[in-house]
C-alpha cells in the first residue's frame, strides 16, 4: 500500500538516494557521463536538508508498506514568472524499480493539491526534451507551453515546459478525493 506524506528532516538520505539513482538511470545519453558519475549523495542530502528546512510542506514522498521511499516531488511558486502559471513542479522522481506503477501520478496530484492549498491554481514544469517520460505529463493533461535550453554548467540541454492552467480541474478529473497527504 502506498503512503503519500510530506517530508521530514529524517528523510533526506532516502531522498538523495532516489534522486541520484533516478538521474543515473534516466539521463545517460542526455547528460554527460562525468556529470552523472560525479553526483554525490551527501551533497544532495545537504541540498534537500536545506530545502526541507525552509519549505517542509513543499516536498511530498511516496512510501511503500515497508517504509521504503519509492519516489518524491517538490513544488512551489514559479521561479521565473515568464510563463503565466502561478506554481511550478521543481522535481518529480520515482525510483527505477518503482516506475510504471502509478506512483508518479499520485505524487504529481499530491503536489497539485499542495499548490491549490497555497492558492496556486495553475502550474508548470520543465523536463528534458529527450526524456521519454515527458509524455507522462501529457497523459495527465499537461500542455506543451515552451521550449528552452537548460543551463547545466558548461553546456545547455534542450528542455520542454508543460503547463496546467486549472489544477482544481485536473485533481477533480483524476478522482483524487479518495487519497490525501498524511
Amino acid at each position: 500500500m502506498l503512503s503519500i506524506r510530506t517530508a521530514r528532516a529524517s528523510d533526506v538520505q532516502a531522498i538523495a538516494h532516489v534522486d541520484i539513482e533516478t538521474w543515473r538511470t534516466t539521463y545517460p545519453g542526455m547528460l554527460p557521463d562525468d556529470l552523472l558519475t560525479a553526483l554525490d549523495e551527501r551533497q544532495r542530502a545537504r541540498q534537500w536538508s536545506r530545502f526541507i528546512a525552509h519549505r517542509p510542506h513543499d516536498v511530498v514522498l511516496a512510501y511503500d508498506e515497508w517504509d521504503r521511499l519509492q519516489g518524491f516531488g517538490s513544488c512551489g511558486v514559479q521561479r521565473e514568472t515568464v510563463l503565466p502559471y502561478a506554481g511550478e513542479i521543481f522535481t518529480l522522481y520515482v525510483g527505477p524499480d518503482d516506475q510504471g506503477r502509478g506512483i508518479g501520478r499520485q505524487l504529481l496530484l499530491a503536489l497539485f493539491q499542495r499548490m491549490l492549498g497555497e492558492g496556486l491554481s495553475s502550474a508548470m514544469l520543465w523536463v528534458l526534451a529527450a526524456n521519454p517520460s515527458r509524455y507522462f505529463y501529457e497523459r495527465l493533461g499537461g500542455r506543451r507551453i515552451a521550449d528552452r535550453q537548460l543551463d547545466m554548467g558548461r553546456f545547455g540541454v534542450p528542455a520542454v515546459a508543460y503547463g496546467w492552467s486549472d489544477l482544481a480541474d485536473v485533481v477533480r478529473r483524476s478522482g483524487r478525493t479518495r487519497s490525501r497527504i498524511d
